[in-house]
């Protein structure tokens, strides 16, 4: 049985990430810090077999994928089922705005209620079913291939613990760097973790940025 290898990668940062506000489907572009990580996310990958790359179709996704498919000569295929967890009114909003005006829906929020959804946005259990089908349905294109697909923060959660079988509400333990290499494993029984949150072509000296403040 052939298996598809996924190079599962967050996209670069925002200025909405570095300030902390909740970005949801806001469409952000990247700013300097998540460009440069998009450039050196490319040369980390530039000698990596990879068959198609997919993203999000929110730019600073789609950005990120550009950055590794273009000198691969390769183009990016975005799709809305990529998106970042909609989170309807709280987008826009840093944690302490959210505190302070809907304490109840931030604590349903921080306690990962998998029933819970923002007003006007969705519940852990609207994003899983959402994207674990959709990654299961683009992987299963590629069997004995590797794919990139470039994402969100709250994709990859769902795509950890869709691999290591781990409940929504189970609190996290593992991180979610921009542009951090994620590695995974597709096969028609499901998904399994090979690697996780490598952040190496990060630590690269840059004569323009420090990575340490990113």
């Amino acid at each position: 049985m052939q298996v598809t290898r996924i190079l599962a990668v967050r996209h670069g940062e925002t200025a909405w990430n570095r300030g902390t506000r909740i970005q949801g489907h806001t469409d952000i572009e990247l700013n300097e810090t998540g460009r440069w990580q998009a450039r050196q996310l490319a040369r980390a990958l530039q000698d990596e077999a990879i068959a198609a790359v997919y993203a999000s179709d929110l730019s600073r996704a789609r950005e990120t994928a550009e950055a590794v498919a273009g000198p691969m000569g390769l183009t990016v295929s975005t799709d809305s089922g990529l998106r970042e967890r909609g989170f309807g009114r709280f987008e826009g909003h840093t944690w302490d705005e959210l505190e302070l005006n809907w304490p109840t829906e931030t604590l349903a929020w921080r306690k990962r209620m998998p029933d819970f959804a923002p007003p006007g946005g969705e519940s852990l259990l609207q994003l899983q079913a959402r994207v674990v089908p959709k990654v299961m349905e683009l992987a299963s294109r590629h069997p004995g291939e590797q794919v990139l697909i470039v994402v969100h923060g709250g994709v990859l959660d769902i795509l950890y613990r869709a691999a290591t079988r781990l409940e929504l509400q189970a609190p996290r333990t593992w991180e979610l760097p921009n542009t951090a290499i994620n590695r995974l494993l597709w096969s028609p029984e499901g998904l399994s973790l090979v690697g996780w949150a490598d952040t190496r072509h990060l630590q690269a000296e840059d004569d323009r940025l420090d990575e340490t403040t990113a």
